[in-house]
């Protein structure tokens, strides 16, 4: 639905009423409304956003833009957290190259999430293929258990380090995982901005963000936001 309704003029409130009234029409409970105080149904960032980005009246998609939209919602007891990044008309070649990028990085880690394995080997794969592509992994933002809860353990980053190594757990079969790489064109580092949520990267520069929920089983990984 919402590839469907992403076109140049659209303001992202209004694609935010539309993700609020078809998860309430399918018997959904909207995760992101009023959690820690977020004021909206879901996060759409844009450009340089990062994530986090809050849907507002003023603020219409223009052609070239790449608009990320994050949705989490519970259903039937369950939880499941995906966002992909859009395409707004033309975009440039620097951007088009950015975003099969962010979508190569996500579709590697989810090939690395095997049972036996390790949470590390998720991350080393996404920061392996997005630094060799000459772009860089966000690595204040990483992703999460999901399962009952929006937000679960463990930690999944995207990237690796000593500190993850000295603690990395095991990628066990029935373990459920939001896997979230966020790519930057340019530098890796971020700063919010004072409405206290919208991640944008310091240099200003394109960000990307792809993510699905992913099961570990003995046939290999699950996603299941897919659509």
């Amino acid at each position: 639905m919402v590839r469907e309704s992403i076109r140049p003029g659209l303001s992202t409130y209004d694609l935010d009423i539309f993700i609020r009234d078809y998860v309430l029409q399918a018997g959904g409970q909207l995760l992101f409304y009023k959690y820690r105080g977020f004021p909206a149904n879901s996060c759409i960032s844009i450009n340089e956003e990062v994530v986090h980005g809050i849907p507002r009246k003023r603020r219409k998609l223009e052609d070239g833009d790449v608009v990320s939209v994050d949705i989490g919602v519970k259903l039937k007891g369950f939880c499941g957290d995906s966002a992909w990044s859009y395409r707004v008309g033309e975009v440039s070649e620097e951007a088009e190259a950015l975003l099969k990028a962010g979508e190569e990085a996500l579709s590697r880690g989810i090939a690395a999430t095997l049972s036996g394995g390790k949470i590390s080997d998720i991350g080393r794969a996404i920061q392996t293929y997005v630094e060799g592509e000459g772009y860089h992994v966000v690595k204040k933002y990483v992703g999460h258990g999901v399962g009952a809860e929006l937000h679960e353990d463990p930690q999944v980053p995207n990237y690796v380090d000593r500190n993850i190594l000295r603690h990395d757990p095991d990628l066990r079969d029935g373990l459920v995982l939001a896997i979230e790489p966020m790519v930057n064109l340019g530098t890796e580092d971020t700063r919010v901005l004072n409405d206290g949520w919208t991640v944008v990267t310091t240099d200003r520069s394109l960000s990307v963000h792809f993510e699905h929920t992913v099961a570990v089983t003995p046939e290999g990984p699950k996603i299941l936001t897919c659509c």
